[in-house]
């Protein structure tokens, strides 16, 4: 899995759980199993206010895109996030 983050200066917080090829972000289960290699799957199709842009699979791995809730004075991996590249299961610490 490739989760990309874009950063936005927002009053929420995130938290993102991975098991499998599912998410559960912030308590809500987003599952992209059946999702085939080389599919593609429209934002606009999910319910979720926190992924942007849409989910494929690439090369048999999930691909997506966060928002990362950050304040005017968050760090700098915050601020220009890296990609998170095959994360372990559970919860996946987002930079702050």
């Amino acid at each position: 899995m490739k989760i990309n983050l874009t950063p936005q200066v927002r009053n929420d917080s995130l938290t993102v759980v991975k098991k499998g090829d599912a998410l559960t972000i912030n308590g809500d289960v987003y599952d992209f199993t059946q999702l085939p290699n080389g599919g593609l799957l429209p934002q606009e199709s999910i319910d979720c206010k926190w992924i942007t842009g849409d989910v494929k699979r690439v090369n048999n791995e999930i691909e997506l895109t966060l928002i990362l809730s950050c304040k005017h004075d968050s760090s700098e991996a915050a601020r220009f996030p890296q990609p998170i590249i095959n994360p372990p299961d559970g919860e996946i610490q987002l930079p702050l």
